[in-house]
């Protein structure tokens, strides 16, 4: 049975099928909502159930109060259609015209780049491209249907490669295959590109932070690199930070990247934070939280946009202290949760 949706302010209408949530019959019929983890755990696609009921799925507490679902509102990622439905949220058009593809690749390098990172080098057949924006990312299908997402660490305009950067997790989905047992010239398939994790327009007099942990690197590396290749060699206001926070020194796996973008840019500064520094480290930088080393340096970030990816704690710790001590607007913090999963099913 299906059921029609209307999208309010666009007025939009789509149609969800069967076991379709909100979230997936908006990406399949061309409608572009924010979204992050789709599995009910960022908060990302929350929206406003105007008229019509919903089954609410499965989700953190946190992500969605019993208060929230009171005064109407819902996750879209989880919530299905118990009727018609009239929704409020705000469409996104930086992804209108940017077709979701499903599309088979071949491994063509694995390169171990710290003892549990792995850059994973995707080509393409030669008759495909993938259109996407920097920060997106996609999903490597599973033989039992099931699905693994991972950022594209490559820009848009340096797309011979999609490059992943796989964090090796014990027991974990996928990412265990691709350190023991994955070789040069597998074939995978993937479905992108996916998420809202992605630039917006802003004056050059609004300061960016950029909030990373661990892999999270991954798709701020996308965008950095997209920005730098926009801006050349002209100057520019707009002031840049990169805060990448790792436990110990090895993590900081691309850090050279990170300095010569800063050696090479005026506007950009990096930097590395690590919270369990080891004492073989020598580590002379800053330690600690994150999060907490942007509320050291910045008094307010009122005006300024942050981007935040990696573990669902510190991006919600992130979110909770700039909004509430740091005057950031809530419409200037954007996100992407990493969550891994912990099952370990075969891959297509």
């Amino acid at each position: 049975m299906s059921y029609r949706i209307i999208i309010k302010p666009s007025e939009h209408v789509l149609q969800v099928e069967t076991g379709e949530t909100i979230l997936e019959a908006a990406l399949r019929e061309g409608f572009s909502m924010p979204y992050g983890c789709r599995n009910g755990s960022c908060g990302i696609c929350k929206g406003k159930i105007v008229e019509g009921t919903v089954h609410y799925g499965n989700h953190s507490e946190e992500s969605l109060t019993d208060i929230e679902k009171r005064n109407g509102y819902a996750l879209f990622c989880c919530a299905s259609p118990l009727s018609d439905l009239v929704i409020e949220c705000h469409e996104i058009s930086a992804t209108k015209g940017i077709e979701i593809k499903t599309l088979p690749c071949r491994v063509q390098k694995l390169e171990r780049i710290a003892p549990d990172v792995m850059i994973l080098s995707l080509k393409l057949p030669a008759n495909q491209r993938l259109q996407f924006l920097a920060g997106q990312y996609i999903d490597i299908l599973l033989k039992d249907g099931k699905r693994r997402s991972f950022s594209l660490a490559n820009s848009p305009h340096d797309d011979e490669f999609l490059q992943l950067h796989v964090r090796n997790y014990p027991g974990g989905a996928f990412t265990e295959y691709v350190f023991n047992n994955m070789k040069v010239k597998d074939m995978l398939r993937f479905t992108g590109p996916l998420g809202s994790f992605f630039l917006r327009d802003t004056p050059e007099d609004t300061g960016v932070i950029f909030l990373a942990s661990g892999t999270g690197f991954a798709p701020i590396k996308s965008i950095l690199e997209h920005i730098f290749y926009q801006q050349g060699t002209r100057d520019t206001k707009r002031k840049i930070t990169l805060y990448w926070g790792v436990r110990v020194k090895a993590d900081l796996y691309l850090a050279d990247f990170a300095e010569s973008w800063q050696n090479q840019y005026s506007n950009f500064t990096f930097i590395p934070v690590l919270s369990e520094p080891l004492e073989s480290d020598n580590w002379k930088g800053r330690t600690g939280l994150v999060h907490e080393a942007v509320m050291q340096d910045f008094q307010s970030l009122e005006k300024c946009q942050v981007y935040a990816c990696g573990a669902p704690v510190m991006v919600k710790a992130a979110y909770h202290d700039f909004i509430n001590f740091q005057h950031l607007s809530k419409n200037a913090f954007f996100s992407d949760v990493f969550t891994p999963s912990t099952s370990n099913p075969p891959v297509s």
